[in-house]
């Protein structure tokens, strides 16, 4: 029923937060949280909002699809969160343009959202098998 290896089927059904990709896409998100308390308080139901929602989304879902009975499952869930990245990069980008943020802050949020990218594109062909 299961492809994937014994060991991985493992650490998904039993604990999630083994994976460096919910390692890093927590990460992420703390940081992205951290990033928009500085955004004006206008976008604080805006922007902002869309930004964090984004980002928190990304561990969630990963976390959501460990859970599930079969990698179709899993693999949804995975697929969720690699949209929840390109949203976030994109929400990123407004942002930086809007002066929200500093050309540091930005490079450093797209970097890491572009790893957590690659790392779900991973993740998913790991599962596809």
């Amino acid at each position: 029923m299961y492809t994937w290896a014994p060991q991985l089927y493992s650490v998904l059904m039993n604990d999630f937060k083994q994976l460096i990709v919910w390692q890093r896409s927590k990460s992420l998100a703390v940081a992205v949280y951290k990033a928009t308390e500085t955004y004006p308080a206008i976008e604080r139901f805006g922007l902002a909002h869309q930004t964090r929602t984004a980002a928190i989304s990304i561990p969630a879902n990963i976390a959501e699809g460990c859970g599930r009975r079969s990698d179709r499952e899993m693999g949804r869930f995975v697929d969720i969160a690699l949209g929840s990245a390109y949203e976030l990069t994109s929400h990123i980008e407004v942002a930086a343009e809007l002066g929200f943020m500093s050309d540091s802050r930005k490079t450093t949020l797209i970097d890491s959202t572009s790893e957590v990218r690659r790392m779900l594109v991973g993740l998913r062909k790991s599962l596809s098998k």
